[in-house]
């Protein structure tokens, strides 16, 4: 970790207050003290430098709970100068670069803190909602110190070189000043240990306040900004303050753990669900004082942490462990079942990518903690506790409760039925490991089956170990699972430098398209010639592929002569044309004519989109947000977040709501606006397509029905669209379900086509339209009755052909072979002849070759036939080799063939062979 010098620590604060810099000889960091006497850092850690010295005995004047903490910290600052401020989603969709807030300083990110727009406050304070899952594995066992789920006090101030607010020594002195006279805590008790902080981008030095052992704050000077590992100096330096609201709470009860504190009425329900007996308060407070040990982060095992722990306490390592376990699962599972109430309730759709496999992770992880309290089918109750309880200060967890519950309903069934493949996957798994001699089950295995199969390790631990494979899981396995998903995918560049570098000295290119969507002809003069057929001018009609809409296509006509425009891309404001024919050289004049059906269409299709999204988010609920979309002339598909798949009913409700929309004729109004006002005036809806760049951020609104940040063409009205018809919806991945639906003319042709084939299969049926429905159910249960009639005559035949089979078998040691080259049957036939010889007779062997462009065995033993060593799947695989081929199966039954058709007369002479050497005893050699 980089280390700045001392002079960016050394406050006049310090020197103020007799404070002292150390170094401490434990964790090697310098820290701040008024005790000139002490050695170590005070931090409890798992280096051991301190205890929890507040447990039963809390150094704050009062006793606070978490709302009561909250709000003394948000009026504290408040007159001190702060202007208090709403938290923000704990989904970061104002981000491309992650998914979840996980400080407060996350919410002004980057442009806040690289000067772009004005903070919407400063200085400012806020208690905002974050979540943290590298530390998953730690949630329980150290009592509280670790959190998935926390609210972050933070206030903030932003210094740029026109004005100054506070910066390092105020803010310490704001937080001494809260931490002794609001709380009540001795100046001496409060230390400051040196550090660097580094997140979202930017970097700069911090100290962390620790109070008896505990962390409690940690004041970041936020001046750089990360580039390729460099630290490169911003425009603002922030003050980025992190309060631990949660453990400040911790502090001021001295409770045995934080969740104490914090979850105390929905702790007491979860230990009274699980039948968790009281236990003894000093093993409890014990414990917690060095619960600090327990932190798997830098890969200590707990084996050790344990078995000190227990004998500091006076307990065996075993009845520690089976006191302790149930009591830190429940821990876990109150933080957990919060940490998903708020995921789901912000729209988070579990699903195996981006933040909904960080959703998924978080509930299956809480129903394996649950099933090890046999609870696991309590957790719907515990979730209504969660919402009612926090819904007191954070209001749209109510609203979304019943979404929240059916979401959870349909995670857990999906949950159950990976369950019950995962037992023969891992039955599978374990005996390939056994034929490799193996006796443990790789890391790589375990992580493979979690994320490829949803199968957490202990289930997979459970399953393997009867069948005699040992499975070790590592204590920080869902942190290291939760880190290789924390990071969005990396955007995609569309131009090289290279091309930048060539446009860089042009000026930005005006966009017609933006003054005017309906401008379908337009004057430009060619500004730039690049490779011989990109054109660049200084204003163009021809809309940019992006944001899903494809580009516009036309000609440039000049000197009598035309080039034909074959695409459009934008780099940096600059706007390249794709050219075919003729090329204008620079410095010419070109009348410019759009292809305008084309671009009436895509514009249709494009305000479509919108009206369907805010239609399918009326219709299944809130939760639903846009996750891709392309507009395209003839049809277009939008993706959306979705935990179940579509029905035909409800794909119906979101035409009749779009299609209404479409009717209202609503205006649709096009502006730029400041970032800033955007989001204060619509909230984060806006970001339906993705997060877009720049101070000013376009805004398309379809006037009481749908606001997003856009940079595609749009209709003037809805009723220009003139009719939306959805053609099908499938699943395209866990969690996101495409409707591709068509605008315009497209659409009523789309329903004319159906009804032309719709008229075909009258015709064909012989009945009037309106009747197709009854006429194809009598002519599907024909069908269906005439299928039962081939499949009793197969059966009658395979039976006849059986015991003529039988009657011609010979006889080897007892077994009855049959092989035979089989004409004119399909090899489901082959198969119910070979099955009914076995029910006549468990001693046959029944092998069947069927020849077409391929050959084909098949191959069937009876019971009798395997007690004396005969495999179908080892004949299927010998026989194959012959036909240059494979085969496999099963003991009972098995397939196989190949590609050698003139070798099946040698294979067919094999058999008798191969089976009386089996039968020997002689492996037959290939």
């Amino acid at each position: 970790m980089r280390r700045f010098p001392e002079e960016e620590y050394h406050l006049p604060f310090f020197d103020e207050y007799g404070y002292a810099r150390k170094i401490c000889p434990r964790c090697g960091e310098y820290f701040w003290t008024q005790n000139l006497d002490q050695s170590l850092c005070g931090e409890s850690n798992i280096e051991g430098c301190a205890e929890y010295t507040f447990i039963n005995d809390p150094p704050t004047r009062e006793r606070y709970g978490l709302r009561e903490l909250r709000e003394k910290f948000l009026s504290f600052f408040e007159r001190n100068g702060h202007e208090r401020i709403k938290p923000y989603p704990i989904v970061a969709r104002w981000r491309d670069d992650l998914y979840f807030t996980n400080a407060s300083i996350i919410d002004f990110q980057p442009y806040v803190t690289e000067g772009i727009i004005p903070p919407p406050a400063n200085p400012l304070v806020i208690s905002q909602p974050c979540v943290r899952f590298l530390d998953v594995d730690n949630v329980g066992p150290t009592f509280g110190r670790h959190l998935t789920i926390f609210e972050m006090g933070g206030h903030h101030a932003f210094n740029s070189a026109v004005k100054e607010v506070y910066w390092k020594d105020q803010t310490v002195r704001y937080h001494q000043e809260f931490v002794t006279k609001e709380l009540g805590v001795r100046s001496e008790e409060v230390i400051y240990k040196e550090g660097v902080w580094s997140g979202g981008g930017n970097a700069g030095p911090d100290v962390e306040s620790i109070v008896r052992g505990l962390e409690v704050a940690t004041l970041v000077f936020m001046k750089y900004k990360v580039i390729d590992d460099e630290y490169v100096e911003l425009p603002i330096r922030t003050v980025d303050t992190g309060y631990g609201i949660e453990r400040y709470t911790w502090l001021s009860q001295g409770s045995v753990s934080c969740f104490h504190s914090v979850y105390s009425e929905i702790l007491d329900r979860i230990m009274s669900m699980a039948g968790i007996p009281k236990v003894d308060e000093k093993v409890l407070s014990e414990t917690s004082k060095i619960s600090g040990l327990m932190d798997v982060s830098k890969g200590i095992s707990r084996v050790e942490r344990w078995a000190y722990m227990a004998e500091r306490i006076g307990l065996s390592q075993r009845e520690l462990r089976e006191v302790l376990t149930p009591i830190v699962n429940a821990f876990a599972v109150a933080d957990h079942t919060k940490c998903i109430v708020f995921l789901l309730s912000e729209g988070v759709v579990p699903s195996n990518v981006q933040e909904g496999y960080l959703a998924r992770l978080m509930i299956r992880r809480t129903y394996r903690l649950l099933r090890s309290l046999s609870i696991e089918g309590m957790m719907p109750e515990i979730v209504d506790m969660q919402i009612a309880y926090w819904s007191r200060d954070f209001r749209h967890l109510k609203d979304m409760r019943d979404e929240v519950i059916d979401i959870l309903s349909v995670e857990r069934g999906r949950f159950e039925q990976t369950l019950g493949r995962g037992r023969s996957l891992v039955k599978r798994m374990s005996g390939e490991l056994k034929t490799k001699e193996a006796e443990e089950v790789p890391v790589e295995t375990l992580t493979e089956l979690y994320d490829s199969h949803g199968l957490p390790p202990e289930i997979v631990s459970e399953i393997a170990e009867t069948e005699g494979i040992k499975v070790t899981v590592p204590e920080n396995f869902y942190s290291l699972v939760a880190d290789r998903h924390m990071r969005t995918p990396q955007m995609v560049e569309v131009a090289s430098r290279e091309l930048e570098e060539e446009i860089k000295d042009l000026p930005e290119t005006r966009t017609l398209y933006y003054e005017d969507p309906y401008t379908s002809k337009f004057k430009a003069k060619v500004i730039r010639v690049l490779e011989g057929d990109r054109i660049i001018m200084d204003q163009t009609a021809f809309f940019s592929e992006g944001g899903g809409q494809l580009a516009d296509r036309g000609c440039l006509e000049f000197d009598g002569r035309q080039a034909k425009v074959i695409d459009v891309q934008k780099v940096a404001n600059v706007i390249i044309h794709f050219v075919e024919g003729s090329v204008p050289q620079e410095g010419v004049e070109v009348h410019g004519i759009l292809d305008w059906d084309r671009r009436s269409s895509l514009m249709r299709h494009h305000t479509a989109t919108h009206i369907v999204n805010s239609a399918a988010r009326r219709i299944l609920g809130e939760h639903v947000w846009q996750a891709g979309a392309q507009k395209d002339v003839e049809t277009s598909r939008l993706d959306i977040s979705h935990y179940k798949r579509l029905t035909l009913e409800e794909a119906h409700e979101i035409e009749r709501l779009a299609n209404s929309a479409v009717m209202m004729n609503l205006p649709v109004k096009t502006s730029w606006v400041p970032r800033e006002e955007a989001e204060r005036k619509y909230g984060f809806r806006l970001y339906q397509g993705g997060v877009v760049p720049g101070r000013e951020i376009r805004v398309v609104n379809v006037e009481g029905w749908d606001v997003e940040a856009c940079g595609g063409t749009h209709c003037k009205t809805t009723g220009e669209i003139g009719l939306i018809k959805i053609l099908h919806t499938e699943r395209i991945q866990d969690g996101v379900e495409r409707i591709v639906f068509s605008a315009g003319l497209p659409a009523l042709e789309a329903v004319q086509e159906e009804e032309s084939r719709l008229q075909r299969v009258a015709d064909l049926l012989e009945v009037p339209i309106e009747k197709v429905d009854r006429a194809v159910e009598r002519v599907i249960s024909d069908w269906r009755e005439i299928r039962k009639d081939k499949e009793r005559l197969i059966e009658k035949v395979a039976r006849f052909e059986a015991e003529k089979c039988l009657a011609m078998s010979k006889e080897i040691s007892g077994l009855k072979v049959v092989a035979h080259v089989v004409e004119d049957a399909e090899v489901d036939q082959i198969i119910k002849t070979a099955s009914e010889l076995i029910r006549l007779d468990s001693n046959v062997v029944a092998v069947f070759f069927r020849v077409d462009r391929n050959a084909t065995v098949v191959v069937m033993a009876g019971r009798g036939a395997q007690e004396l060593g005969i495999r179908a799947d080892d004949l299927a695989r010998e026989i194959s080799s012959e036909l240059g081929g494979g085969g496999s199966g099963r003991a009972d039954f098995a397939q196989g063939g190949g590609t050698r058709v003139n070798n099946v007369p040698l294979a067919l002479s094999k058999v008798e062979k191969i089976i009386r050497e089996k039968l020997g005893g002689v492996r037959h050699a290939d």
